[in-house]
């Protein structure tokens, strides 16, 4: 017997998913580079398949700027967050997951977007960078797996690179695209098998401890959301 995503418990529904793009479009301030919707799936999808626990004190300044107008608010943006992140890790247990991407006007027409998807996974990545660092330094296998998310990041101006890199074409922009999914199983995999050490977690907490409030400017974007 098969289910469709949106039956399920812990997925947003189509009107969900709207009613948290509006709130997050709505306190998005122009030039300060606030996750929309897709960025923050791409957060939530680079804790999912980290290698800690994120809390949600943690995460939760990068998407949230600014007060609720009230305790309803807060209450229903909170808990349409959680089922969002709780999705991931759903749509990951059953080989469903979809990136939630953006969406921006070309000459061609609208054409699909994973700058905003990049821009928040690359933070997501930062809340432990010096895990993922040290891993992506001394474990060739992770950048590999890593690859397609990596060229979009750099195609989009999300990560820079020592070495020149030509566009991507659009077939090879789409390929990466399509390969999201399989990457984020993969990655899921990887920390499974190979998980933090207990030196690995000792400088996290050493870095952490000195951890400055220094950040530097996320990119300003703009676009829409497509699941």
């Amino acid at each position: 017997m098969s289910d469709t995503k949106t039956n399920w418990p812990s997925s947003l529904d189509d009107s969900e998913l709207d009613e948290l793009d509006a709130y997050l479009r709505s306190h998005a301030q122009e030039g300060e580079g606030h996750l929309l919707l897709d960025g923050v799936h791409g957060l939530l999808s680079a804790l999912v398949v980290g290698p800690t626990q994120v809390l949600p004190e943690e995460w939760l300044p990068e998407v949230l700027h600014e007060p609720f107008a009230d305790e309803d608010e807060g209450n229903r943006v909170l808990a349409l967050l959680a089922k969002l992140n709780d999705s991931i890790s759903a749509e990951l247990d059953v080989d469903a997951y979809e990136p939630i991407l953006g969406e921006v006007d070309t000459e061609a027409g609208p054409a699909l977007s994973a700058a905003g998807w990049c821009e928040g996974f690359s933070r997501g990545i930062d809340l432990r960078a010096s895990l993922w660092e040290k891993r992506l330094a001394d474990d060739p296998p992770l950048m590999e797996i890593l690859g397609p998310v990596m060229a979009l990041a750099v195609d989009e101006g999300i990560l820079s690179a020592e070495a020149e890199f030509e566009k991507l074409t659009d077939e090879e922009y789409d390929d990466c695209l399509a390969q999201l999914p399989a990457v984020l199983a993969a990655v899921n995999h990887y920390w499974d098998e190979h998980p933090a050490t207990e030196a690995e977690l000792d400088a996290l907490h050493r870095a952490n401890e000195v951890k400055t409030e220094h950040q530097v400017p996320p990119r300003q974007r703009s676009g829409h959301w497509v699941h």
